[in-house]
């Protein structure tokens, strides 16, 4: 059933869709293991299967078995941490009650979720992730997505806090987060901006996982309504992408 949720992310697809497909496609019934004269799941099943992991909280299990096998196999590269929040729409404004408002620089108020997000520095793994209202400040999430060993920890402007540092520090990291212009003159000015361009373009590298969440695995919305069914689908999505980087990372190593 794990199986079939991640091919509906790969193939953005819905319940209705799934049952088809996994009715209809070979390829489908073998990678997730149903014999070829086997009944496959109905839609409702995957209904009834989300409200389970859900319930026990096995979202957040699932995904932490997969990423620990990840780092055991030495996919993720431990060079670094790269920390941002994205936010995602939810599926009904006048429905989802957990759902919270946020206004986004110069672009229209969104109501939805944020994903609070670590990701390793080379490979676009995906480490850790939290979920909230849109509305809950990125930089007061960083100690609940910081991994262990976190190395260099790259985040923007949002992040940058003596709190932030401390907890970096003594995660056994190193801070990589922006500064703040300071007293001092042209000259430190200078230099100041100058760093920040450096970690920030380091940093700019986990928007490309958050741009193919959305792009090319439906993340653009949330499907469900409520904070709990956020935090499967975006685990789920995560979890996909994780193993579609991880075949490329593999593939590039034999190359």
């Amino acid at each position: 059933m794990l199986k079939a949720l991640l091919l509906s992310v790969w193939y953005d697809l819905s319940d209705v869709k799934l049952a088809e497909a996994l009715d209809d496609r070979a390829s489908f019934r073998r990678f997730c293991g149903f014999a070829a004269g086997e009944p496959t799941p109905e839609r409702r099943a995957f209904v009834r299967f989300r409200k389970e992991l859900v319930r026990h909280g096995l979202d957040m299990v699932l995904f932490e078995a997969v990423t620990r096998q990840l780092d055991e196999k030495n996919v993720i590269v431990k060079t670094g941490t790269l920390v941002d929040a994205t936010i995602i729409a939810s599926a009904s404004i006048m429905k989802d009650e957990e759902a919270r408002w946020v206004g986004h620089r110069r672009k229209a108020a969104v109501h939805g979720y944020k994903a609070h997000v670590a990701t390793d520095a080379d490979g676009g793994i995906v480490r850790r992730i939290e979920m909230t209202p849109a509305n809950v400040n990125d930089g007061r999430m960083l100690g609940a997505v910081l991994p262990s060993d976190p190395g260099n920890v790259h985040a923007d402007l949002a992040y940058a806090s003596s709190r932030n540092k401390m907890l970096i520090r003594d995660a056994g990291g190193s801070s990589r987060l922006p500064g703040r212009a300071l007293c001092g003159g042209a000259e430190a000015l200078e230099r100041l901006e100058a760093r920040n361009r450096e970690v920030g373009h380091v940093r700019r590298r986990i928007e490309k996982v958050f741009g193919t969440w959305k792009r090319s695995y439906g993340l653009r919305r949330m499907w469900w309504i409520g904070l709990a069914k956020a935090g499967l689908q975006v685990r789920l999505t995560a979890i996909a992408s994780n193993l579609t980087r991880t075949r490329n990372i593999l593939r590039e190593r034999v190359a």
